[in-house]
């Protein structure tokens, strides 16, 4: 945002003896973050002011793209992300906005910028556009990834206008516990844990039917833990052909892993640090980011919203990877 004028809410805030956490994460977020080239990804779909044009003048993409991220990072409605950016200085000075000029957007521009985002799959664009920020970068090592899922719910009453569940969710049974809703599956850098793919599906959907969408052309070995048995065949199936060449680490399952060799159990322990690198973007956007339930009906709406979540927890983690740096130099 454009730098401006310290107010003296600015002054009175500068002079308090500690910082909120949520003003730490914002100020991270807003000197990772590549403002413009996010910014060009989004401004073909705008809504942009022509001459001669009538109405009320659009607000600033980066504005709007602002007060999407913060809905999205802390799990808050249309109306919910308006009324925190009015109580909360941290968000208000993130935003750049000075009361005195202007005005937060209301909760239906809001909700006509997300589906403008929704409906030209940006948050997929962004993604992909991330990866090849990185991979120039030499952020990322390629070569190898790892594919893991996890389930997210989604509300299985049918207390609601149509009176129905959620048509596109499904019913599945883990262990012995029985889940509703849908399964996030990811493919991430097997050297850095950076998400480079995701794919959305109900949650009755097999672990190894997106194996081919998670995986780079240039990948020589994929990790999995022990759900993916069998990956190891799926080159010689119908659509398999992007998998041939590539070598895979499943896990052993647990009942025969304490059978196996000394040597080979250490392998599997090996191979299992590597596979921790996955559960990272998953404890950012469950955790820090609060996803636990789907906030939408359908998986077109929640799947950009995934990508948006994990393109977020990608600059995360590579926000965190720079202060280990700099802290150990």
């Amino acid at each position: 945002m454009d730098a401006r004028q310290l107010s003296f809410t600015d002054v009175e805030y500068g002079n308090r003896r500690r910082v909120s956490r949520r003003e730490v994460f914002l100020d991270m977020m807003n000197a990772t973050i590549p403002w413009g080239a996010w910014v060009a990804v989004i401004e073909p779909h705008y809504y942009v002011d022509r001459p001669g044009k009538r109405g009320r003048k659009a607000v600033p993409i980066e504005t709007m793209l602002r007060m999407y991220l913060l809905q999205v990072w802390f799990s808050l409605s249309d109306e919910g992300v308006e009324e925190a950016i009015y109580d909360s200085y941290a968000m208000r000075r993130f935003m750049g906005l000075d009361f005195a000029r202007e005005q937060v957007p209301d909760a239906t521009t809001l909700l006509h910028f997300r589906h403008l985002l929704e409906k030209h799959r940006v948050g997929e664009v962004l993604l992909a556009a991330q990866g090849e920020l990185f991979a120039e970068q030499g952020w990322v090592m390629r070569g190898g990834s790892i594919v893991d899922a996890t389930i997210i719910a989604a509300p299985a009453s049918t207390k609601n206008a149509t009176g129905q569940r959620d048509p596109e969710m499904r019913a599945t049974k883990k262990g012995n516990q029985w889940y509703f809703g849908m399964k996030a599956h990811i493919g991430v850098d097997a050297g850095t844990g950076y998400v480079h793919a995701v794919s959305v599906t109900g949650a009755n959907c097999t672990d190894l039917s997106q194996v081919g969408v998670l995986v780079r052309v240039d990948d020589q070995v994929v990790y999995a833990d022990a759900g993916y048995q069998g990956a190891h065949a799926l080159a010689g199936k119908d659509g398999g052909e992007a998998l041939a060449g590539i070598e895979f680490k499943v896990a052993a399952r647990k009942s025969r892993l304490a059978l196996l060799p000394k040597f080979d159990q250490l392998l599997e322990s090996r191979q299992a640090s590597i596979r921790a690198k996955v559960e990272h973007p998953f404890l950012i956007v469950k955790r820090d980011f609060g996803f636990t339930k789907t906030r939408y009906r359908g998986l077109a709406k929640n799947r950009h919203h995934l990508n948006m979540l994990f393109a977020s927890a990608n600059w995360v983690m590579r926000a965190r990877a720079v202060a280990l740096m700099g802290a150990a130099a």
